[in-house]
């Protein structure tokens, strides 16, 4: 499982990138995957929202994973 962040997102895990290969380490859901996240990274509670990409399509905290996913880990953007 690839997982890609942008923006901010990068800034706070320190990379664009981390891959999860160990099996006993992937998360089964994409809110698993979030908590995940946020143990590893407390930075993320920081943010007001935060997207998730599945396979190039946005996804619910529900939406199963199997370990062979691109995700990506999309911040919150302003714009004017």
């Amino acid at each position: 499982m690839n997982v890609l962040f942008f923006g901010i997102t990068k800034d706070i895990v320190g990379r664009s990138e981390i891959i999860f290969s160990d099996e006993s380490i992937i998360p089964e859901t994409v809110a698993d995957l979030k908590k995940q996240l946020i143990d590893t990274y407390p930075e993320f509670l920081k943010l007001n929202s935060l997207a998730v990409a599945v396979n190039s399509e946005y996804a619910f905290d529900d939406v199963i994973l199997n370990g062979t996913e691109e995700i990506a880990i999309i911040p919150p953007v302003s714009g004017g």
